[in-house]
């Protein structure tokens, strides 16, 4: 045999094996295009409306003089709109309606932002504190940060996770971390200043699932000290009630909305520690922002003015400069 058939032969194989390479590489990026629009399905599963059941359960004390509190049940219609979407972000607005037709009543609920291989997330520091925690790139890769908002658009917490479809059930579990208090107890209670939560959200057939694994953790003691556990599970279940109330609203002070955003971005966007200088129940703050925007609904306020009378609001409350965290627990 000749040499050049050998070299022909060579040439061949490497052929094939370049070949082999670039098919490998082509099935990865298709897998992965895959894998990031069927996590984008699950996200934006989670918009329509539904009735909604919120369920919270102590389930065991942690402290020798704590006796767990009665079950809270409540329930709710409940509209997702899709905000914003991106692509490698997507945002979700919750709005609650309560009454129907001429007696409906519109509120504005919590808000949940998605972002694909986040470069950072946010977290609760404690004492009505945040910041921006860097991600890893190995963290990041294939990964989906949410971060969740409060009525008016202050921060609440964050997590970073990977959607998972064992057994058919797509669904998305962070890693474990703090949270403020749930409105539910902060108008109630002072006996403890954080949530420590593993929760899950996971598309069902007949809407969506926010499982909660909660322990409540007193901060005043010097090292964190767990109070009680918890189980939530708020159901979502799609429902046909008519939220055309909800859509109008939403219309008339989106614009506003946006703009308040806005203001509360450019606090994540410092990449600095910042807190509130509330205290308990913030009504000071988030009873203005909606009356602003109530105001901009009925054309007694220009969106325009409402954004900047909605800065001062926010600014007179927001402080960069962090006081102790003793000083900052209510």
């Amino acid at each position: 045999m000749s040499r050049l058939w050998f070299v022909a032969l060579g040439f061949l194989a490497l052929g094939a094996c370049a070949t082999s390479d670039l098919n490998e590489v082509g099935d990865a990026r298709t897998s992965a295009s895959s894998s990031f629009e069927r996590d984008r399905a699950a996200i934006l599963a989670m918009a329509g409306t539904y009735d909604v059941t919120f369920d919270f359960i102590e389930t065991v004390s942690l402290h020798v003089d704590y006796d767990v509190k009665d079950r809270k049940l409540s329930g709710a219609t409940e509209v997702v709109l899709v905000v914003e979407d991106l692509g490698d972000f997507i945002s979700l607005q919750h709005i609650l309606l309560m009454g129907r037709g001429e007696r409906a009543f519109v509120l504005k609920h919590w808000r949940q932002d998605w972002r694909y291989e986040p470069e950072d997330v946010l977290t609760f520091i404690g004492g009505n504190a945040w910041t921006m925690t860097d991600v890893s790139r190995a963290q990041a890769k294939g990964a989906w940060s949410q971060q969740v908002y409060q009525v008016d658009d202050s921060p609440r917490y964050g997590g970073v996770g990977r959607w998972s479809y064992d057994n058919g059930v797509p669904a998305w579990t962070p890693a474990l971390a703090w949270r403020p208090l749930p409105r539910r107890d902060m108008t109630t209670r002072d006996d403890y200043h954080a949530v420590e939560a593993v929760n899950r959200h996971a598309i069902t057939p007949r809407g969506w699932v926010h499982e909660q694994d909660n322990t409540k953790v007193v901060l005043s003691t010097g090292e964190p000290q767990a109070l009680v556990r918890e189980i939530a599970v708020n159901t979502y279940a799609r429902s046909d009630t008519d939220a055309s109330a909800v859509f109008a609203q939403w219309d008339a002070t989106k614009e506003y909305w946006q703009g308040v955003r806005a203001i509360w971005t450019a606090f994540e966007a410092e990449g600095q520690p910042y807190a509130l200088t509330l205290k308990g129940e913030p009504q000071e703050l988030y009873m203005p922002l909606l009356s602003f925007a109530s105001q901009v609904e009925k054309g007694e306020m220009t969106t325009k003015d409402a954004v900047v009378e909605a800065r001062k609001v926010i600014e007179t409350y927001t402080t960069t400069t962090l006081p102790p965290l003793t000083e900052r627990l209510r």
